[in-house]
C-alpha cells in the first residue's frame, strides 16, 4: 500500500484471546499494547486503542485507515472487533481493511521457513471441527495450496501425509506457535502490503468471516 505523507495504519486483532491494537508505520516503526487474558475485549479494547494511538503520539483522524482482523476466529471477539473499529471509522471518516486472519496468520509463520516449505494452520472451532488451510512459503510470503475451510478433526491426519509442519491450537509433536492469532501489528503489516484492494467506507457490508453459521441454543 502506498503511504500518504507517512501516515500509519490503526490496526486491531480480536479473533482470539489476544485484545492487540497497534499504530503500524513499517517494520522497523510501530508501537503495539497486547492483552493475553480471557474475556476482556469489551470491557477492554476502546482503552487499549486510545492507550496505543497515545504511546505512538499519533491522533485517531492522523492514520491512514484502520485494519481489523476479519476471521476467522471467535464469534464474540470478531464481533466486538469489527464494532468498535466501524464505531471509529465512521466517527473520523477514516476507511476500513478487513485483514483475513489466516492470511496474517500465514505471512507470520512464512517468515520461520525455507522458500518452498508447506505448512498447515489449524485452529479449533469446536471439540469436533477445526479451520484449515494449506499454505506454500514463497519468495513473496506465501500463497494458499487449499483453501481455508471447514474440516472435521479426524481429518487432520490425513492432511499430514506429506510431513507439512502444523501452526495453529490443533498443533501437535511441538509445532505450535506461540500464539494462535495474529498479533494487531501482523494485521497492520498485512493491511501495509496486500491491503491496498481492500480499503472501503462501505461499512453497511463489512461483517466478520466466520466461514460457519454458529446457532444458539
Amino acid at each position: 500500500m502506498k503511504k500518504s505523507e507517512n501516515k500509519p495504519i490503526l490496526a486491531v486483532e480480536t479473533s482470539g484471546e489476544l485484545c492487540s491494537a497497534a499504530v503500524y508505520f513499517d517494520d522497523s516503526r510501530y508501537t503495539e499494547i497486547n492483552l493475553m487474558l480471557k474475556h476482556v475485549h469489551s470491557e477492554k479494547l476502546l482503552e487499549v486503542i486510545d492507550q496505543v494511538l497515545n504511546s505512538a503520539g499519533v491522533g485517531l483522524k492522523e492514520v491512514l485507515a484502520i485494519a481489523i482482523s476479519s476471521g476467522p476466529g471467535s464469534f464474540t471477539g470478531l464481533r466486538i472487533g469489527m464494532s468498535a473499529v466501524k464505531g471509529l471509522a465512521i466517527g473520523s471518516e477514516l476507511p476500513v481493511i478487513a485483514v483475513p486472519t489466516f492470511e496474517a496468520l500465514a505471512l507470520q509463520a512464512s517468515s520461520y521457513m525455507a522458500e518452498g516449505s508447506k505448512f498447515i494452520i489449524a485452529n479449533k472451532v469446536n471439540v469436533e471441527e477445526l479451520y484449515y488451510a494449506k499454505f506454500l512459503s514463497t519468495k513473496e510470503g506465501c500463497q494458499f495450496l487449499e483453501p481455508l475451510q471447514v474440516i472435521e478433526k479426524g481429518d487432520l491426519n490425513q492432511k499430514l501425509e506429506d510431513g507439512s509442519l502444523v501452526f495453529g491450537n490443533a498443533a501437535k509433536n511441538g509445532n505450535k506457535m506461540p500464539v494462535v492469532s495474529p498479533s494487531a501489528s501482523l494485521i497492520g503489516k498485512w493491511a501495509y502490503l496486500f491491503g491496498k484492494d481492500l480499503l472501503t467506507y462501505n461499512f453497511d457490508f463489512l461483517e466478520p468471516a466466520y466461514l460457519k453459521n454458529f446457532m444458539v441454543r
